[in-house]
C-alpha cells in the first residue's frame, strides 16, 4: 500500500536517471556502470531506494542504457493514519533507453515499468534534440504516454488482498530551448503540458466532515475529477565564473484545471578543487495554494461535488537546503575502468502546511491535545534525504 504520491515516487526515479547519465544533445555519453542508493525520513516515513544502471555505445551514434530500481517504503503519513495502520511496501522499476544520432540530432525512446502490490504502471518516452545555429542553440521535444492500473490493498502487509479499483492515463508534451548567451552566460527555458486521466485520486486517504459523533468529525472517500492537465514553465541561467566555478539560478510556474498555482525558485554553486573534487550547494524554495474542492474540514457529508483532503493537494511551502561532493577517486582508472567517481548527496526539506491539520488521531483515540476539529495545528515536518552513488567509466 503506497503511502507517499506515486508521481513523486515516479519523479524521484526520473532524478535518479538524470543524475547518474545526463547527456548533452548530439554526444553520447560515455560507456558506465552506476551503483544508486538514497534514503528519505520525515513526515511518519521511511523510504530507501536502490538502483543499478548499466550503459553501453556500440558506435559514435548508437547508445543504449538499462536500468533497475527499487525503493521500499515504511511507516505512514498523518493523513493514512487517520483510518490505516503503518505499512510496509515497495516498487520495482526496470527501463530501457535507446539514443540514436543522426548529423546534429538525437533521438531517445525509452520504456519503463514499475510494479507493487496495489499500483502498475508502464511509461514511454520518446524526445529529440537538435543543435542549430553553430551548436549555440539547441532545441528539444519530447512526449510521455503513461498507462497505470490502480489498486487498492485491503488485507495486511504480510496478507494483502488487493481490489482493482480502475486505470489511470497520463500524456505529457515538452518542449525546450537551451543557448549559449555569451561564453560564461548559458540560459534555458522548457514549457511541458500534462493530462491525467482515469482514477486520480488516492485510495487510502480520506477527507473528514463535520457530524455529531464523539470525535465532531466523520471519515469519507474523496471524490476526484477525472481529468486534470498541468501547465509547467522553467527558466534557468548558468553563468560560469573564475577557477572554474558556476552559478545557477532557475524558476518554475506551475498551473493546472484543479486550482493550483505554484511557485519554484532554486540557487546553486558548483566549485571544482584540486581536478578531484566538486563541491555543489543549492538552496530551493516551494510554495502553492490549495486545490478548488480541497479543504481540511467539509462542513457536511456531500457539501461539494468534488471533496479531497490529500494533504498534497494543500496550501503548502517548503524550504530545502543541500550539498553535494563529487570525488574523483581513479582518476587515471583501474582495472578495465577508465574512471571512478563517487557522489554524496544531503538535503534537509522543511515542510509547511497552510491548510492542513495534524488531527493526531488513531482509531479514533485522541493521542494528545484535544482540540476541536478544524483548530487542530497546522501540520508541519522536516525530512533528510541522503544519496551516495557510485559511477565507474569503462
Amino acid at each position: 500500500m503506497r503511502i507517499f504520491p506515486r508521481h513523486l515516487s515516479r519523479l524521484a526515479a526520473v532524478a535518479t536517471l538524470s543524475l547518474m547519465c545526463s547527456a548533452g544533445a548530439a554526444v553520447l555519453p560515455d560507456d558506465r556502470a552506476d551503483a544508486f542508493w538514497s534514503s528519505y525520513k520525515g513526515g511518519g516515513m521511511n523510504i530507501t531506494g536502490e538502483s543499478v544502471l548499466v550503459r553501453k555505445k556500440f558506435s559514435e551514434q548508437f547508445s543504449a542504457q538499462a536500468n533497475y530500481f527499487i525503493d521500499k517504503v515504511s511507516g505512514a503519513s498523518v493523513d493514512v493514519l487517520s483510518q490505516a495502520s503503518v505499512i510496509k511496501d515497495e516498487r520495482k522499476q526496470k527501463s530501457l533507453s535507446v539514443d540514436y544520432i543522426h548529423d546534429k540530432t538525437q533521438y531517445n525512446l525509452s520504456y519503463t515499468n514499475s510494479t507493487e502490490r496495489d499500483y502498475i504502471s508502464s511509461t514511454t518516452h520518446f524526445s529529440l534534440s537538435q543543435d542549430m545555429f553553430g551548436d549555440l542553440t539547441t532545441v528539444t521535444l519530447g512526449f510521455t504516454d503513461s498507462r497505470d492500473k490502480v489498486g487498492e490493498n485491503n488485507g495486511s502487509a504480510f496478507k494483502p488482498v488487493i481490489a482493482w479499483l480502475g486505470h489511470a492515463q497520463s500524456r505529457g508534451y515538452e518542449g525546450g530551448v537551451s543557448q549559449v548567451i555569451t561564453k560564461n552566460l548559458i540560459a534555458g527555458t522548457t514549457v511541458e503540458v500534462i493530462t491525467d486521466q482515469g482514477l486520480l485520486s488516492n485510495p487510502y486517504r480520506s477527507i473528514r466532515y463535520r457530524d455529531a459523533v464523539p470525535l465532531g468529525y466523520s471519515l469519507g472517500t474523496q471524490v476526484y475529477p477525472n481529468t486534470r492537465t498541468s501547465t509547467a514553465v522553467e527558466g534557468r541561467l548558468k553563468y560560469y565564473l573564475p577557477y572554474r566555478a558556476a552559478a545557477s539560478l532557475s524558476y518554475r510556474y506551475f498551473t493546472d484545471t484543479w486550482g493550483i498555482r505554484a511557485n519554484t525558485i532554486e540557487l546553486g554553486y558548483t566549485q571544482p578543487v584540486a581536478n578531484k573534487f566538486i563541491f555543489e550547494g543549492r538552496l530551493r524554495h516551494y510554495s502553492q495554494n490549495s486545490a478548488t474542492f480541497y479543504s481540511d474540514l467539509f462542513p457536511f457529508a456531500g457539501s461539494q461535488n468534488f471533496e479531497a483532503r490529500d494533504q498534497n493537494l494543500a496550501a503548502q511551502t517548503n524550504n530545502s537546503i543541500g550539498a553535494k561532493m563529487t570525488w574523483a577517486f581513479a582518476p587515471e582508472g583501474f582495472l578495465i575502468f577508465k574512471r571512478a567517481t563517487a557522489t554524496f548527496d544531503v538535503s534537509r526539506i522543511q515542510f509547511k502546511y497552510r491548510a492542513f491539520r495534524n488531527i493526531k488521531y488513531f482509531n479514533d483515540t485522541p493521542a494528545g491535545g484535544g482540540y476541536k476539529p478544524g483548530a487542530e495545528p497546522l501540520y508541519a515536518f522536516d525530512a533528510m534525504v541522503y544519496q551516495v552513488y557510485l559511477s565507474m567509466f569503462f
